[in-house]
């Protein structure tokens, strides 16, 4: 069972063996899925300002649906912007969505035995890691309003969504936990 221990600015979580596992293979697939869809990078340049400015982005939102989710477009409105802000964002914000989930990789596949240390700036990459992880799995499941909530509660037990939903809803428990342990 996953144990949240607060010492003073540090979270202690540790989990069952199988948590680990269920939550190490949910990362695994999120960066694949995240690597899976990045474009590739232009040839390297010489340029160091064009190297730093990285602005050989994708202009046109992926086509996955979790990934329309991760990477949204920034002007809904304005396609021309939209499609300009992600050129030089994209990249960028990928990069730093596998970087945490690695880290929280990391963490589970290197865990001692009285649980995992987690201080500052590593508990925000859990975070956002986590919450990654969640709108991944509502996007597929097609969960729009937190009002469903009685909806797939009372889902049965042989019903194919019921474990992606229990899923769901175990990975919002670890946010809230862990966000209720950083206070």
């Amino acid at each position: 069972m996953t144990r949240f221990r607060k010492r003073k600015k540090t979270v202690i979580v540790s989990f069952a063996d199988h948590e680990a596992d269920i939550l190490a293979n949910l990362l695994r697939n999120l960066v694949e899925l995240l690597y899976d869809g990045m474009p590739p990078r232009a040839a390297e340049s010489s340029d160091p300002l064009a190297a730093l400015l990285d602005n050989d982005g994708p202009t046109s939102p992926p086509e996955d649906v979790v990934l329309q989710r991760l990477l949204p477009d920034a002007y809904k409105s304005d396609d021309q912007a939209s499609a300009e802000f992600r050129r030089f964002t994209e990249r960028g914000l990928r990069d730093s969505k596998v970087s945490d989930a690695k880290q929280v990789l990391t963490a589970l596949e290197n865990s001692p035995e009285d649980g995992i240390t987690l201080e500052g700036d590593t508990q925000l990459a859990w975070l956002r890691a986590l919450n990654d992880l969640r709108l991944a799995i509502g996007t597929r499941l097609d969960i729009k309003e937190e009002d469903d909530y009685g909806v797939w509660e009372k889902l049965p037990d042989d019903d194919p969504r019921r474990l992606t939903y229990d899923l769901y809803d175990w990975l919002g428990y670890l946010q809230s936990a862990l966000l209720h342990n950083i206070r």
